[in-house]
């Protein structure tokens, strides 16, 4: 941590785990979703076939995360909660966009099941600007309500924000949102440009210099706050003085179940498949601890922005 930064709580450990798409139907429709047309592609997987992967996987992974797609629409949810709970899983994740969460009977059947973490997602302060990136007028209210259901009934909640040209500069005014509705971490992640994200690449992705200062005035409001905060895909350049809250610092061994096959470990996908590194990377004292950006971020934008940190 470089020296005067705040100290707060920092990003939480997290077993090995299991990433488990279990289908890929959505009630949003987000302007960056990087599932893209998945969801007319692909239905969603069997009961069946979920608890072999769930038992199979038991033997290497502490932690599986239901996901999708949005994994609460899936009419097997509770039944697979109850199940990686029988099989012992230590943490139990569902990712999701919120809205389902709405509903506390659900949120109660979810937890008598087992499930103990949960991950919602807020891309907004106000409704005008979230429910503009999910396309779903009410989407705001609703993962409001849920987060706030779920924080009567004591659980503990991760929400994930990805940042777009659209939000960043209201990026600190969503972090004290989080604050007030009492989440316990809250993770600011940089669009992946891919799926729809990709499509709309000019309207959606911004630029690294112009995000920075609001990430980590965003940042700041958590740690003063003393919540966990972190960041997911910002190179090391754009996070000086916040090094301690880059995710991938802690993000743990990962195992994919994706439609189309399944990433046997996320980080090295991410190192050799979906991040890139450029002359500026080559000239940095950090470039083996830092993962440089998802690789269409410089097929687009090139790397003149990019600062490197001068090698002794």
């Amino acid at each position: 941590m470089s020296s005067g930064q705040k100290s707060s709580k920092k990003p939480l450990s997290v077993p090995a785990r299991i990433d488990l798409k279990i289908g890929f139907a959505c009630n949003n429709r987000c302007r960056f979703c990087v599932q893209g047309d998945k969801r007319e592609r692909f239905g969603r997987r069997s009961e069946n076939e979920l608890r072999k992967i769930l038992e199979q996987s038991r033997e290497r992974y502490d932690g599986v995360v239901f996901t999708g797609g949005e994994p609460t629409l899936h009419p097997a949810l509770v039944r697979l909660i109850s199940e990686a709970r029988r099989l012992k899983y230590r943490s139990i994740q569902i990712q999701s966009n919120g809205r389902m969460f709405a509903y506390r009977d659900l949120c109660m059947r979810l937890v008598e099941a087992g499930a103990n973490e949960f991950s919602p997602a807020l891309h907004g302060h106000r409704a005008e600007l979230h429910d503009f990136l999910t396309t779903v007028e009410g989407s705001f209210e609703q993962t409001v309500a849920g987060i706030r259901n779920l924080k009567h009934l004591g659980q503990f909640i991760v929400t994930n924000s990805v940042i777009t040209r659209s939000n960043f500069r209201h990026l600190p005014q969503l972090a004290e949102l989080l604050v007030d509705l009492g989440v316990d971490q809250y993770q600011l992640a940089f669009v992946h440009p891919v799926g729809t994200a990709l499509s709309n690449f000019s309207s959606i992705v911004p630029r690294f210099e112009m995000i920075e200062p609001y990430v980590k005035a965003a940042l700041d409001v958590g740690i003063s706050s003393d919540k966990t905060v972190m960041t997911e895909a910002i190179p090391h350049c754009f996070m000086d003085g916040y090094e301690d809250y880059i995710g991938e610092r802690i993000m743990p061994s990962t195992r994919i179940f994706d439609a189309e096959g399944v990433i046997d470990e996320y980080r090295r996908y991410r190192l050799v498949e979906g991040k890139a590194k450029g002359p500026p990377c080559e000239k940095c004292k950090r470039d083996d601890i830092c993962e440089g950006p998802w690789r269409e971020y410089p097929e687009r934008y090139g790397w003149e922005e990019f600062r490197y940190f001068k090698k002794k």
